[in-house]
């Protein structure tokens, strides 16, 4: 089921009406998992590092040993022939795709070259501004390298992310803020993780086990260019409870202010909204 509305696919080198169709019961994809996205957005107009995105999906087919079959610059060149397809100012989300269709003679291994390529556009807006949530500890973690394929946007990869939402969601909590494997603050179920102390940013440096997000990276160098210090470090439950602010970062609404950290209440403060205010600046910019 689509989370948005308003669908149009691309697939078999055309764009089509709607939710079509675009994968077989036999493609490796279908019962072995190899598959493997990446999300941007088009928002009042604009399309925010949808080239950094489309270069990382080629990344993560690789890592998953799919071999991608569009190049960049052409992947962007179809994503905004199909963007053009909607009215002015329409919110959408951007899901280009990649399967393996075949095995190897083992049926287990991708075989090189045989490749699925889909992009789904789906209207779906931004939150609103004033949109908040709330976050818990899950008994789930973020696996490492060496037993999952965690450097790459993989749909294998989700079924954790979602084990750890649902806990939440039945604590009474929007989202889970989850340990990676040495009990150190990973990233939230859904997407990276920022907290500001003493009018200072901290986020969880990447060490393998979450993907540093594109957005993130963002926020970094917005932040640092307008002169906040921001610190990529190592940080504990206990820093997140002793924190002023805390801000999720992540494609879909790009800043998502936290209120609550089980039972540390938090104030929606003046970093995270100039994190917000800085990243619309440079989206919305003549540069974009």
């Amino acid at each position: 089921m689509a989370s948005g509305s308003n669908i149009r696919t691309y697939y078999d080198g055309t764009w089509h009406e709607g939710d079509v169709p675009i994968m077989k019961a036999a493609d490796h994809g279908s019962w072995l998992g190899s598959t493997v996205f990446d999300g941007a957005r088009m928002f009042e107009g604009v399309t925010p590092d949808l080239d950094a995105h489309c270069a990382r999906i080629n990344r993560s087919a690789e890592a998953l040993m799919i071999t991608p079959s569009v190049a960049t610059d052409q992947m962007v060149k179809i994503v905004r022939e199909g963007l053009a397809l909607y009215p002015k100012g329409t919110p959408v989300y951007i899901r280009p795709m990649y399967w393996a269709l075949d095995g190897d003679e083992s049926a287990i291994v991708p075989k090189s070259g045989a490749t699925g390529f889909a992009i789904c556009l789906e209207e779906i807006p931004m939150p609103p501004a004033e949109a908040a949530t709330t976050l818990t500890r899950t008994q789930f973690q973020r696996p490492i390298l060496a037993d999952a394929v965690v450097n790459a946007k993989a749909g294998c990869l989700y079924p954790n992310n979602a084990r750890m939402l649902a806990e939440a969601r039945a604590k009474g909590f929007g989202n889970a803020l989850v340990a990676d494997a040495m009990g150190n603050v990973a990233e939230s179920a859904t997407a990276n993780v920022f907290m500001v102390r003493d009018g200072e940013v901290f986020t969880p440096i990447a060490n393998g086990t979450f993907l540093s997000g594109i957005t993130r990276a963002r926020h970094l160098s917005n932040l640092r260019a307008a002169g906040y210090a921001c610190h990529e470090t190592v940080l504990s439950f206990a820093d997140f409870h002793a924190a002023d602010e805390v801000f999720l970062s992540g494609n879909m609404s790009k800043v998502m202010p936290v209120t609550r950290f089980d039972d540390t209440s938090y104030q929606i403060g003046p970093v995270t909204r100039r994190a917000r205010e800085l990243y619309w600046d440079w989206a919305l910019s003549d540069a974009r």
